[in-house]
């Protein structure tokens, strides 16, 4: 990118007033001749299908007809030294690579921002191997998480973890995007569960990560690929550590008359070591939700307590006490249980979408235990103009701190005026976060998205991503305008 962007309307509008016009396309012939015509895919429906992702910007952008980025020619890799093949003849030809897995991005991720190619790796999708002895599965990049969890839980065995998005995203872009489950309160984010994988450099090289628990030889050249989106390289299998399914599990929902009792309880939770696998706090308004109840009137948290049957009860108890001392009231499983079962059901945001006019998106940000609520309040003040609902919940916690993500739901009178909102939506958001030194992104990624924020987030930091790109691609031919990069 040339230039600093001030704001995601400045780069949308830009997009749309220099459209994507190659100039030849001759290139296509080739491919086709090294990598397999079969693989090859220029068919007007795969365009349009890894035209759009999941962000809701773009589901008003298809509303309306509109396609700003748009792939030239779609790939369908079916292993890694397909992967390596394509990358090696790309970067010679200087022609963008965007990776592509499950397409469920809620940022703009896999969106070809420079056409060229869009690289589909769905079709890499067996399990390698399995160890019951050191619980670590291998598995190619492009299988659905709900087909690995299926697999592992027919053999006893469960990942624990479980994104929203887990029956249509890749295992490949959890890694790449730094994914985040819903029990990361004991099993921790997709960084925690990675042992190694293999990546396919801009060049073409193919890269093995070291396979071993842990390691001190110098530092861990995982993270370099993780949360890179795409712009450093393709991951094509990914070893994870696994799990025995628990003997044991009980759930308990908690009410509480202010949030701030319950980000306190939140905070006690974690600082003294408790192991809930499930925690998650709702406000007022996002708890009607959560309880499918619209005459519910409390803040309530949802919990969940899973292991050894003695270790579970005990920090079962530990919790309880820490929320009666905060005022929380117990009112039973059955809510919890029934969140359980419709946990993946991301309906009421894409049913919303889908109206004309419908507007609605998710944004994830991350803070202190001391800086959390003073963002929380001022986040749900600033967009309440946006929406006729403004939820927010609390739902990855540390000892330091823990995670918030607001919802907006809301009707505006046509999809352009929808569309032109969200665009302010997310300026207003990342505006805050950057001035309160919130984190931009929890576990969504960057993607367009928080494009115009990326260089303020990273700060001083910057400058070694940029150095880090320029090594491993000099071309810039991978997932271009990522990252700011």
């Amino acid at each position: 990118m040339d230039k600093q962007l001030t704001n995601l309307k400045e780069y949308v509008e830009s997009a749309f007033s220099n459209g994507h016009e190659p100039v030849d396309l001759s290139w296509i012939e080739e491919l086709k001749s090294v990598i397999g015509e079969d693989a090859v895919l220029v068919d007007e429906e795969t365009i349009d299908l890894h035209s759009y992702d999941a962000w809701p910007v773009a589901a008003k952008w298809k509303n309306q007809g509109k396609r700003p980025f748009a792939p030239d020619v779609v790939v369908k890799a079916h292993s890694t030294e397909q992967v390596s093949k394509l990358l090696k003849w790309a970067n010679e030809k200087n022609i963008p690579v965007t990776p592509w897995g499950g397409g469920s991005s809620v940022t703009g991720q896999g969106l070809p921002s420079k056409g060229g190619i869009v690289l589909d790796t769905m079709s890499m999708n067996r399990i390698i191997a399995l160890s019951d002895e050191s619980l670590v599965v291998k598995v190619q990049a492009g299988k659905y998480g709900h087909r690995l969890e299926e697999a592992l839980n027919a053999r006893g065995f469960t990942l624990n973890h479980s994104p929203q998005s887990l029956d249509r995203s890749t295992v490949g872009g959890w890694v790449a995007t730094r994914a985040m489950g819903q029990f990361s309160s004991r099993y921790g984010g997709i960084e925690d569960l990675v042992v190694c994988f293999t990546v396919v450099l801009p060049t073409g090289e193919v890269v093995e990560t070291m396979n071993v628990p842990r390691a001190a030889v110098g530092p861990d050249l995982r993270h370099i690929f993780m949360g890179a989106e795409g712009t450093m390289g393709v991951i094509t299998d990914v070893t994870l550590k696994i799990f025995p399914l628990a003997e044991y599990r009980l759930f308990e929902a908690v009410t509480f008359d202010s949030v701030e009792a319950g980000v306190t309880v939140m905070r006690q939770i974690m600082r003294l070591g408790l192991k809930p696998f499930l925690v998650r706090f709702y406000d007022f308004v996002e708890a009607r939700h959560a309880m499918q109840d619209k005459t519910f009137d409390k803040c309530v948290m949802f919990l969940g307590f899973e292991g050894v049957q003695t270790v579970a009860l005990a920090e079962y108890g530990a919790v309880m006490d820490l929320c009666v001392a905060e005022g929380g009231e117990k009112i039973g499983p059955s809510a919890v249980e029934a969140w359980m079962r419709r946990r993946f059901d991301f309906s009421t945001v894409e049913n919303l979408l889908a109206e004309t006019g419908g507007l609605a998106e998710t944004i994830e940000i991350a803070h202190f235990w001391d800086g959390i609520l003073e963002t929380y309040y001022e986040l749900k003040e600033a967009l309440a103009p946006y929406a006729a609902e403004v939820l927010g919940h609390f739902s990855h916690v540390y000892p330091q701190g823990t995670s918030l993500y607001v919802i907006l739901l809301g009707q505006d009178v046509d999809d352009a005026s929808a569309e032109a909102n969200l665009l302010e939506v997310w300026d207003v958001a990342m505006h805050i976060c950057v001035k309160n030194g919130a984190a931009i992104s929890h576990h969504h990624g960057s993607g367009l998205a928080r494009l115009p924020y990326v260089t303020d987030a990273l700060g001083s930091s910057m400058p070694v991503l940029k150095k880090i790109k320029t090594a491993l691609d000099p071309k810039g031919i991978m997932n271009p305008e990522k990252l700011g990069l």
